[in-house]
């Protein structure tokens, strides 16, 4: 089954340069692949573990995106290649829609375990093997529906673009020590700019201490399912140990804590099962503008300085940024206004005529009954008539609101029953003594409907407003050259790859590693797993685990190879 890409959706997607990984990329991966087999089959949700086998996840090598998705396919999903962090509206639209976005970029080893950026061993290794099971993927679905409707403002945009710099400056080897924490800085800066809790940061932290740093089960012996635990060789084993305090799951307390992206969590949430993720998150989802509408969706998407639309009763879209609103004296919404390009549509398709070339310098509408109670939307043409609302005649009515339209009336659009949009030329529209529409400026188009029953952070008609999406088609990149290091680990791997014999020149490579590159604690845990599987009373053995010991007097080094060690000799240590 090949999942089908929403138009709106493939300006994010990118191509997987897979022979531009490296022999030390494949390395890392394998590193953190087989730590979780080694460890994770005993504290992650048997979901994860099961899920592993049958995603069809290779040990040594980064999976091609394209055999990823053959495997999705087999439970509906889909995966698909995203050029990094991309906009959190998109990242949850790919998953409501049943497809799983990869960032197809690897950790340096210098973060091998734990990195802010998205990478695929986070989307591959965490998130694919749970979505083989049932209500997890449905679970999943459902938070992404959410998410992609969520408003999120200004100041919140600003820190997406702050957080996607700081990925960038720590997964870039060149990066200095100064840079890192100028972008740390300016990415708290930002971060202390956002007042209140919008609906995208909300829906992101209950993502986040779920789908990302989420535990099940029992309260004092939980298992984890969060793709971010899963992932990490550090972080999995660190959760479970008693520094990180457990709590027991609400979508209250997951609301009210905030989370730090650039290092191991304090503090994580136990949920009972993922129904009860399911029962409370679509709780949650009924608070959202996307299915309360009113005033409040309205102010959300204002405060967004996104395009949105927003949808009346009568079932007619106003696409376009929305600047203001007129209230009347109990705070509800009587008119609202854009700025810029703006359209009309109907069930997510724009009506011919009422594109952004049509609404360049933006839309005005009001909001509600008229005068007596009337709702516009549900008057047959006889009342219409009645209201003196017919076709090549003059029209004058007036909203309970005050709002006063008069103007000659030459389209009535009705959808399925209900009248969505009047077309009036010569048209005054005004409250009182304010004029908010003067027959000066040309055609008048009334929207009709007595309540906005949703607003939604994207265009109705995505690809008629915005255009056709351009794709990202770049060619395929060649590999560089191999540095001397790269080069040892690609002949490690094709030894070990290939029917192992002691006569093979581990000496000379042990020999180069130990005199060229001495802490590099990766490559000789490498050899070392080769020489302990084939060749136990290898004098090679004892020289590695020497040079191993002493590194591991060094902090930054312990964990790493002292959990290496634990597989090359299957042992449950736990080091945190």
């Amino acid at each position: 089954m090949k999942k089908s890409i929403p138009a709106h959706l493939r300006p994010f997607t990118a191509q997987q340069h897979y022979n531009k990984y490296t022999p030390i990329d494949h390395a890392v991966w394998r590193y953190v692949m087989r730590q979780n087999h080694h460890f994770l089959q005993d504290i992650a949700h048997d979901a994860f573990t099961s899920g592993l086998k049958s995603s069809g996840i290779n040990i040594d090598s980064i999976p091609r995106v394209s055999e990823m998705n053959d495997q999705l396919g087999k439970i509906g999903w889909g995966a698909v290649i995203v050029d990094g962090l991309i906009p959190g509206t998109a990242f949850f639209d790919f998953q409501a829609h049943g497809i799983l976005p990869i960032a197809t970029d690897i950790r340096q080893k210098t973060n091998i375990e734990y990195t802010p950026a998205p990478d695929i061993l986070h989307e591959a290794a965490g998130h694919a093997p749970i979505l083989f099971d049932e209500t997890y993927s449905n679970f999943v679905r459902l938070i992404g529906n959410i998410g992609a409707n969520a408003f999120a403002t200004k100041e919140e945009h600003e820190v997406f673009e702050a957080t996607r710099h700081l990925s960038i400056i720590m997964e870039n080897p060149n990066s200095t020590e100064a840079e890192m924490e100028a972008a740390k800085k300016h990415l708290k800066e930002k971060q202390q700019l956002v007042k209140g809790l919008s609906e995208a940061e909300q829906i992101s932290r209950i993502f986040w201490w779920t789908v990302e740093f989420g535990l099940i089960g029992d309260l004092h012996n939980p298992k984890i399912f969060g793709a971010g635990l899963l992932s990490s060789v550090g972080e999995s084993k660190y959760c479970l140990s008693d520094k990180v305090i457990k709590r027991q799951f609400s979508i209250e307390d997951a609301i009210a804590t905030s989370y730090d992206v650039t290092s191991m969590q304090t503090q994580l949430f136990v949920c009972e099962s993922f129904e009860q993720l399911i029962e409370k998150v679509n709780h949650f989802g009924e608070t959202m503008a996307f299915r309360q509408g009113g005033t409040e969706a309205i102010e959300k998407a204002i405060a967004s300085s996104q395009v949105s639309h927003i949808e009346y009763n009568s079932g007619i879209q106003i696409t376009g940024l929305f600047t203001d609103i007129l209230k009347d004296l109990d705070g509800e919404a009587i008119y609202l206004k854009t700025t810029g390009p703006s359209a009309l549509s109907i069930q997510n398709k724009q009506i011919d005529h009422h594109g952004p070339d049509v609404h360049i310098d933006g839309f005005g509408a009001p909001i509600g009954r008229l005068a007596g109670g009337i709702q516009l939307e549900e008057q047959s043409e006889q009342s219409l008539k009645k209201l003196g609302i017919e076709m090549n005649k003059m029209m004058q009515i007036t909203y309970e609101s005050g709002i006063e339209i008069s103007g000659h009336v030459t389209s009535l659009l009705i959808h399925q029953d209900s009248l969505v949009l009047i077309t009036l030329e010569e048209c005054l529209v005004k409250k009182g003594d304010d004029v908010l529409f003067d027959p000066a400026w040309g055609t008048y188009d009334l929207a009709v409907g007595s309540q906005i029953v949703s607003a939604r952070p994207i265009a109705a008609d995505y690809a008629s407003f915005h255009g056709e999406p351009i794709i990202n088609e770049d060619a395929q990149k060649e590999g560089k050259t191999l540095t001397p290091l790269e080069q040892l680990y690609e002949e490690v791997r094709q030894i070990r790859e290939s029917n192992f014999s002691k006569d093979v020149l581990l000496h000379s490579i042990v020999g180069k590693i130990l005199n060229e590159f001495p802490e590099e604690w990766l490559l000789q845990l490498e050899i070392l797993e080769l020489v302990e599987r084939y060749d136990k009373e290898s004098p090679l053995k004892k020289l590695l685990l020497d040079q191993l010991e002493k590194l591991s007097e060094e902090e930054r080094y312990i964990r790493l190879i002292q959990n290496g060690l634990d597989v090359i000799f299957d042992r449950r240590h736990v080091t945190v």
